[in-house]
């Protein structure tokens, strides 16, 4: 069930609701006057493990390709280091650095306009489909196209067709080949079934897919194992071994910051006319936390801390922890839930969600438990177009139109 009214959901009058947005907009500038050295320091030394994993990873299966004894432990060896490598450049690196969380520095390395990551989206058409679309409308039903990504049902205001019985396996699928899947996500498949996107756009957009998809094939499939001689299928199948493996990770990951029980849908009545206050207030409502220790944050892009990312896109990742402690108290002080479980769990609840939704509404129970006004209203799957969709807040990151050029 989605909330239309998310100030009446939550009981909280018009001063409160400012308070609490003058509140995290203090915690905000505290965060942004103390970057220091300390921070750019962090970026640079997981950019130098992520290459150094990388490389180990891709060594390690070329050298032992040579020796038939070497070849399959170097391989799973290998294979792993480069799944690891990629995890680490997808979430803690790319993700963030094209949020712009890096760009205070003022280095080319790590800002937003130049980092192209290691997976098959263009970065500027993931920085639409993400930092303009997804982060400023989350979880917004007809707004924000990350709700199942035009293939998943993943609210019960979706309207349910048969093509949804088979979720369990589309679910896998996305799983297993997500890097794909989140290539074609700016695509808007929705739209394109509907025959409402802009054939020009879409032709450009495909073409981009084709380049950016075509070189990490490339790389992966044709050029690495070509340098392992006679075992060749065996590189391949390495590379495809940590490819599937960041795969998954990032799938997880994602899906348990947005898809638990806690993280809220609302209707598009919610985001008109919204202020600051509003939307700080919904992004605090709408995504959900995970625990776990300082490693398993790295790994997942600090994206643990969904709410502290969904607050601040545009804030360094690692001072994600220090803002959740501010974040609970003000959670505490004004009566909000504060969305939080083991990882396990959190990914559990979206599993049941993904298995739920596959029937009709009709056959199953909400597993919301609100009790103040909520609505259940049927809405179209897929997103708005640009111009509906209006301007983007600054603190969304950068994304400029060569997305579609």
């Amino acid at each position: 069930m989605a909330i239309a009214d998310v100030q009446e959901y939550t009981h909280l009058t018009d001063e409160e609701v400012e308070q609490l947005g003058r509140e995290l907009d203090e915690l905000r500038a505290q965060v942004e006057e103390s970057r220091s050295d300390h921070d750019a320091a962090y970026i640079y030394t997981m950019i130098k493990i992520q290459r150094r994993l990388a490389a180990a990873g891709r060594a390690t299966m070329v050298a032992s390709a040579w020796n038939r004894r070497t070849r399959v432990p170097g391989t799973i060896l290998g294979g792993t280091m480069l799944g690891l490598a990629k995890i680490l450049e997808n979430m803690e690196i790319g993700h963030n650095v094209m949020h712009g969380q890096w760009d205070w520095m003022n280095d080319p390395e790590v800002h937003s306009s130049n980092w192209e990551w290691d997976t098959a989206q263009p970065a500027e058409q993931w920085k639409h489909s993400h930092n303009y679309v997804h982060h400023q409308f989350t979880n917004v039903l007809g707004y924000d196209n990350d709700i199942g990504y035009g293939i998943l049902r993943m609210a019960r205001e979706q309207k349910w067709n048969p093509f949804n019985l088979g979720q369990p396996v589309y679910n896998a699928m996305l799983a297993a080949l997500f890097q794909w899947g989140v290539a074609l996500h700016d695509l808007d498949i929705e739209a394109i079934r509907k025959m409402e996107k802009d054939p020009k756009v879409m032709k450009k957009q495909l073409k981009q897919i084709w380049r950016k998809g075509r070189r990490q094939a490339a790389k992966d499939y044709l050029f690495f194992p070509l340098l392992s001689g006679p075992a060749f299928a065996t590189t391949a199948a390495g590379n495809a071994y940590a490819n599937v493996m960041r795969n998954l990770w990032a799938y997880v990951i994602i899906f348990c910051g947005h898809f638990p029980d806690g993280a809220l849908h609302f209707t598009e009545e919610e985001v008109e006319n919204e202020s600051r206050a509003e939307w700080y207030l919904r992004q605090m409502l709408g995504s959900a936390n995970f625990e776990g220790g300082p490693l398993l944050h790295i790994m997942s892009g600090n994206l643990g801390y969904q709410i502290e990312h969904h607050l601040y896109p545009d804030l360094p990742s690692n001072r994600y922890a220090e803002i959740s402690v501010r974040v609970k108290e003000l959670c505490a002080k004004y009566e909000l839930p504060y969305t939080i479980g083991p990882l396990h769990k959190q990914y559990g609840q979206a599993l049941r969600t993904i298995m739920k939704l596959s029937l009709p509404n009709r056959f199953t129970e909400s597993n919301r438990s609100y009790d103040r006004e909520v609505v259940e209203q049927e809405v179209p799957r897929g997103r708005k177009t640009d111009a509906q969709l209006g301007s983007r807040r600054l603190e969304t990151g950068s994304y400029s139109a060569r997305a579609t050029a």
